[in-house]
């Protein structure tokens, strides 16, 4: 934090000064003595630092304080009464320097100042390389996001997908070592700018927007409980340097996409504002295919049944349209020195509009029905969020308190028309396929109260304490109308329905950490109280739904659940480079609501994805263990896990027959029993030249499932892996080459098995107008080989499936930076320098 001048302690000093020398001539004589002190601030690459804080106290009257700035030479030129001063001199993200009990009789050249970067909390390890700067802590890793050049124009989950320990798979999902069960936060708590659960949103933002971003793979019991993988954790940028900078960038693309972003901050003495907008159109055409073939099967009865189709092949052809507006506008107030409020505000706008069309040849005994489907949807989404944070330090050494309160709503408006048509027919039916017609209001708002206690104890020990209150409610109200036979017309389907949804969660945390020696320790306690409530508003009673839906309905259930979420995070330094870290955190798994939603989303007329209002939280207890080496030009981080998780959700498949005799595939989540997981990664980080940085990781890992539904066995077990490899090549004329390789090893589920994915992203970049600007031309997927290969297997039918969410993309992108004068300094540092933070001559 910057020290601004307290003028008025200077004036009140000077005062008493005065008043004293009428008493006391002698000594007033001493202390009215003025002497200038002068000297240069620089970094460790002798760059100038602008605005670094020279502050001057007495060690005999604490509250006498004066002091400075540094201009744009680094030097500072400061008049200071005659006494003894501890001396402070600091600057934004670098370590301060200090000098205690200086005695100041005469004028005083203190010569350069060198500060180096803050190593930041006592706990961390930080590892500097010039596309990524890693930060090991006792509860997470943190990826400061660098040039990484094939997300220039990118969104956040492209850069996501970049990040160690997480892959963003084809249809947006993200997992974290495997598991999709990860929780997403933007600056520490929920925010409508993850999209209240939805990923899709991520694919929406830019990615120059994020600083950094945080894997907490162990999270300790500050963070909520939710996430049985753990926590990622979205930092946005806020620029910390005095003054007006910022960056403009602007982009286009194939598939068609263009769009414009700005990221802009004011800093003074006072207040700080900063802003980021932007506005993006873009095509993303995707398509799918499946072969599904028929079983004969057992009835109750016992007997032996055909089935009423042999073969069924869909071709679907995907494409997206979409077009967002976003700002986020925040203006952080310095009440003092030592306190601050921060007001933050975020809006969005989408509007999207997809068109589905898919081409079905359905096989029956007497012959062939082709059919064609188009599903054209509309959807508008509007959603914003208010947010308010005030911090007060009791003290530069981390006695704080924080306070936040955040509101957030989200309306999204859904029009779907659907038109299936018989293509040909030389089958003995005549069938009838209503024109279909949907309208989907969901509204969500939620509240979030916070307030955080930190007081250090002592020089290496901390205490913790804090609640948490999230209050979320989900209105979902959808109406279904189907053609008439006899009149043509639509009319108002009994499946029309409306869906409440509440998630209250109300906790309590305390934890406390300290250091002996090379050994560390972080232990913490959650409480949290959960209430899951809903209704659900229908025409149909509960067992014409349960007739419908196959499974028991409960059309208006309240749940609460109470848990208790230890933690336990140690870390044991072996030396300056090296450590290892143990960690065990229990977590829950909350349904969300269209997880518990029963009324069903077609991808089709025979394949449907419903909720399950029945579904319990499944909890989870995690160790990992981690060891990290650094090397001369090589870093190493890596980790072995275990996770044993209760209740789990499993994703499973049935078939039933609709009134038409179709068979139709309903996809269930239901509780599991158990599943084990188990799992290892590496990373390495290795610079063997100047022009040269690699940058790969690998994951292992394997869970065995456990369980049975409706008298079937969907025990399964399933080891796999992915990795990833990137290199930077910097070539003449400052031309920067990169490549990222991804590989996802094939996996097993309970009824489907997936095939490898390999997916292959270049980009090229060329710095311009004296490094202020850069251009790069970046290619996603430049195999086309992103796509999802699975064959499943159930007693009623066996199916191959392809799906490809998005196609190659290619995007040239346009960045100009001004007045950013703390990147220019890192740029100069690493020219000057090379690689001297990653051959081991940095900060830790």
């Amino acid at each position: 934090m910057i020290t601004r001048k307290p003028w008025h302690l200077i004036s009140s000093a000077f005062i008493f000064l005065f008043l004293l020398s009428l008493t006391t001539f002698a000594q007033g004589q001493r202390e009215q003595a003025q002497h200038i002190v002068t000297g240069k601030v620089t970094d460790e690459s002798g760059i100038p630092l602008e605005y670094a804080t020279i502050s001057f106290q007495s060690t005999r009257n604490p509250d006498k304080l004066t002091g400075g700035i540094t201009d744009p030479q680094g030097n500072f030129e400061i008049e200071v009464p005659q006494g003894i001063y501890n001396i402070n001199i600091e600057f934004i993200s670098f370590q301060p320097r200090n000098f205690p009990d200086r005695q100041i009789n005469s004028d005083l050249n203190m010569g350069t100042i060198v500060l180096g970067m803050a190593a930041g909390e006592l706990d961390e390890v930080v590892v500097t390389a010039e596309t990524t700067q890693v930060e090991v802590r006792l509860d997470k890793k943190i990826y400061n996001i660098g040039k990484d050049l094939t997300t220039a124009g990118g969104t956040v989950a492209d850069a996501l997908n970049n990040v160690p320990s997480v892959s963003v798979d084809i249809e947006g999902g993200i997992s974290l070592r495997g598991n999709e069960n990860v929780r997403i936060l933007i600056n520490g708590k929920p925010s409508a700018m993850a999209g209240f659960g939805n990923t899709d949103v991520l694919s929406q933002l830019p990615a120059d927007a994020i600083e950094r971003v945080e894997v907490i793979t162990s999270p300790s019991a500050r963070y909520d409980a939710e996430g049985t993988a753990g926590i990622l954790n979205i930092i946005l940028k806020k620029e910390k340097t005095l003054g007006f900078n910022g960056s403009v960038s602007a982009r286009a693309g194939h598939p068609d996409q263009v769009g414009l972003s700005a990221n802009v901050n004011l800093r003074t003495d006072k207040f700080n504002i900063f802003n980021t907008t932007g506005f993006r159109y873009f095509d993303a055409p995707g398509n799918a295919f499946s072969d599904t073939r028929y079983l004969e099967y057992t009835n109750e009865a016992g007997e032996l049944v055909d089935p009423t189709s042999e073969r069924l092949i869909e071709d679907r052809s995907i494409d997206r349209l979409n077009r967002n507006f976003y700002t986020s506008l925040g203006v952080e107030y310095y009440i003092t020195d030592m306190s601050s409020v921060t007001a933050t505000g975020f809006y969005r706008y989408g509007e999207d509009e997809d068109l589905t069309t898919n081409r079905s040849s359905e096989y029956m005994e007497d012959g062939l029905l082709e059919t064609l489907r188009k599903e054209n949807e509309i959807e508008d989404d509007n959603s914003y969020q208010f947010a308010l944070n005030y911090i007060n330090k009791f003290n530069k050494s981390g006695h704080q308190l924080t306070a936040d309160i955040q509101y957030e709503r989200d309306e999204e408006t859904q029009i779907g028309n659907i038109n299936e048509v018989v293509v040909s027919n030389n089958t003995n039916k005549d069938p009838f396929y209503p024109r279909e017609q949907t309208f989907t209001e969901e509204s969500q708002n939620e509240f979030l109260i916070q307030a955080d206690y930190v007081r250090p104890i002592g020089e290496n020990a901390q205490f913790e304490a804090g609640y948490r209150g999230n209050f979320e409610e989900e209105v979902t109200d959808y109406q279904l109308l189907l053609e008439n036979e006899s009149t043509g017309k639509l009319e108002t389907n009994p499946l029309s329905n409306i869906f409440t949804y509440t998630e209250n969660v109300n906790s309590l945390y305390s934890q406390y950490g300290n250091k002996f020696g090379d050994f560390s320790f972080l232990l913490g306690l959650r409480l949290e109280n959960t209430q899951l409530k809903g209704k659900i508003d229908s025409d149909l009673t509960e067992e014409e739904l349960q007739e419908e839906f196959k499974i028991p309905i409960d059309t208006d259930f309240d749940n609460n659940y109470l848990g208790l979420f230890p933690t336990v995070n140690l870390i044991y330094e072996l030396g300056e480079q090296e450590n290892i870290t143990l960690g065990y955190n229990r977590r829950i798994n909350r349904p969300r609501g269209w997880f518990i939603n029963p009324f069903p989303s077609r991808a089709s007329r025979t394949n449907i994805f419903q909720g399950n209002p029945n579904l319990l939280p499944a909890y989870s207890d995690a160790f990992d263990l981690g060891y990290l080496r650094r090397w001369k030009k090589l870093t190493l981080t890596s980790s072995v896990y275990y996770q044993y998780e209760t209740d789990s959700f499993e994703r499973v498949e049935q078939i039933s027959t609709a009134q038409d005799n179709t068979q139709v595939i309903r996809t269930i989540p239901i509780n599991l029993a158990t599943n084990t997981r188990i799992g290892a990664e590496a990373g390495v980080l290795y610079n063997p030249a100047k022009w040269l940085r690699l940058n790969g990781s690998v994951n292992f890992y394997q869970f065995d499932t456990e369980g049975d539904y409706n008298g079937v066995d969907y025990s399964a077990k399933n080891t796999s892996w992915y990795g990833r490899f990137s290199s930077k090549v910097t070539l003449p004329a400052k031309i920067d080459w990169q490549t990222n390789a991804f590989y996802r090893g094939a996996s097993e589920g309970a009824q489907t098995e997936t095939q490898g994915l390999f997916m292959l992203d270049m980009a090229l970049s060329k710095e311009l107008f004296d490094e202020k600007a850069s251009l790069t031309l970046n290619v996603r997927d430049l195999l086309n080989s992103r796509k999802r290969d699975s064959y499943t297997v159930t007693e009623r039918f066996i199916r191959d499936s392809e799906f490809q969410w998005r196609q190659r993309s290619i995007t040239l992108s346009f960045t100009y930076r001004f007045n950013q004068k703390r990147n220019e300094r890192e740029k100069k540092r690493g020219q000057e320098n090379g690689n001297e933070e990653m051959d081991g001559e940095g900060e830790f």
